[in-house]
């Protein structure tokens, strides 16, 4: 279920957490769990694997987002996101559920309530300031790094309080695996020179993990890696493996209750 999890207890009273494709209930090419893909997979079978993963992790209340590659940002409190909010983590996607944010960063002050970003080969960043009581948690796909997504979610922290910011950075397509055309990858490191890469197959790649981890240093915020590619390992979603038939990982990040 976890490709890599710390507990609060060990953690400085953070939560960190990132999914793998196993241990669910979906069917077919999504992988057992899938936390996302409610527009082609069973919206009660992605609901039931939120369930095992919270109870899982020990928490009771998850919020994501309607993700569009932005570098928007949200709070998440007890007036953006109510305790008894219809439709929980999936919003619309649920009988009488709420709209999701719409927005690609969220922070929150709120203990036991975790954030939750969903990824299938873009990177999933979590942070945390727990002397501040204040953590975050972003999708940076290729448009958000190059957007600024990191930027502004560690903006939005600190508007909070927070000051001395750890980052977790987990899986996602790594720089040799993420070919893309030659102009583009020309774009986006123009912007941040560190997801200059070179595919495996000696063709033009971005290596958008190196991005994030520069982008977070710039920040003054230190980063850590887990989890590998997503390509390369079948345990994980991947997009670019799987295409339509893809389903997505979670990342979640919460303060202790």
């Amino acid at each position: 279920m976890f490709v890599a999890a710390f507990e609060p207890s060990a953690n400085g009273g953070v939560g960190v957490a990132f999914t793998d494709r196993l241990g669910g209930v979906s069917h077919g090419s999504y992988g057992p769990l899938n936390l996302g893909r409610t527009d082609s997979d069973e919206p009660d079978d992605v609901a039931a694997n939120f369930s095992l993963v919270r109870q899982a992790l020990g928490v009771a209340r998850v919020a994501t987002l309607h993700q569009v590659h932005s570098a928007d940002v949200v709070l998440i409190d007890e007036e953006t996101f109510p305790a008894d909010r219809p439709g929980g983590e999936l919003g619309g996607s649920a009988p009488g559920g709420l709209s999701l944010p719409v927005a690609d960063g969220m922070v929150t002050t709120t203990p036991g309530l975790a954030l939750c970003v969903r990824v299938a080969d873009c990177v999933p960043v979590l942070l945390a300031d727990p002397a501040a009581g204040v953590v975050g948690a972003a999708h940076a796909g290729r448009v958000g790094v190059a957007a600024g997504v990191l930027a502004a979610t560690v903006d939005a922290m600190r508007d909070l309080g927070a000051d001395r910011i750890t980052a977790w950075i987990g899986p996602h397509v790594c720089g040799s695996c993420y070919e893309v055309p030659e102009e583009m990858a020309e774009a986006v490191s123009a912007l941040v020179p560190e997801t200059a890469s070179t595919s495996r197959w000696g063709t033009a790649a971005l290596d958008l993990g190196a991005g994030c981890e520069a982008q977070l240093a710039r920040l003054g915020v230190a980063a850590t890696r887990h989890g590998g590619c997503t390509l390369e390992n079948e345990r994980l979603h991947s997009h670019r493996r799987d295409g339509a038939g893809a389903g997505r990982m979670g990342a979640f990040v919460w303060l202790a209750g």
